[in-house]
């Protein structure tokens, strides 16, 4: 007896144990496709803000604290702390010089504070000098020491010379409040 033909496709060829490639996911554009290239300081990573690093409340750390970005203190730092913006937790704690472009302070500052912006919240407690160009204090903040308005540089280029006084006639000084004295050609 014969064997019955079993018709075979030749020109198909089927995978069963592959996937079809997937579909890349709009959402993602832009971000890099190699994690460990952004995690070591790859072009996305510049462009994406980074997160704060957090000094914790059972912290104690002797020495300065330096860095281009946020840092959060909610331990205790001894030594000055230099970095982008510092916020100082309810139970945070820094003996030293702090130098910032913004500060937000709850906790407690033996020492002095340089800064753009400083903002003293209701449970903060500064002991020092603040020298800022923007001070806030809420109701409740303790502050001992100066406040000093921190100048901007000037600029390079030099600013407009002043109109020179009129030397012709003798200046007037009028009293606050008091009308305008009458010039020449004026009617009494």
């Amino acid at each position: 007896m014969a064997e019955p033909s079993i018709p075979i496709a030749s020109s198909v060829q089927v995978n069963m144990f592959s996937k079809p490639a997937p579909k890349p996911d709009s959402r993602l554009a832009g971000l890099p496709t190699d994690p460990l290239s952004a995690a070591v300081g790859g072009e996305a990573s510049r462009s994406r803000p980074r997160p704060a690093s957090l000094l914790a409340q059972n912290l104690v750390l002797e020495g300065s604290v330096q860095s281009d970005s946020e840092v959060q203190i909610d331990g205790l730092v001894r030594g000055d702390v230099r970095v982008e913006k510092l916020t100082i937790g309810e139970t945070g704690r820094v003996e030293g010089q702090i130098t910032v472009e913004v500060a937000e302070v709850r906790g407690r500052v033996v020492g002095g504070i340089m800064a753009k912006q400083v903002r003293l919240f209701g449970t903060a407690s500064v002991e020092g000098d603040i020298t800022a160009e923007q001070l806030a204090v809420e109701p409740g903040a303790s502050f001992e020491g100066r406040s000093i308005k921190l100048q901007r540089a000037k600029s390079a280029t030099p600013a407009a010379p002043a109109p020179s006084p009129d030397v012709s006639s003798p200046a007037k000084l009028t009293p606050p409040g008091s009308p305008p004295p009458a010039g020449p050609g004026s009617r009494p």
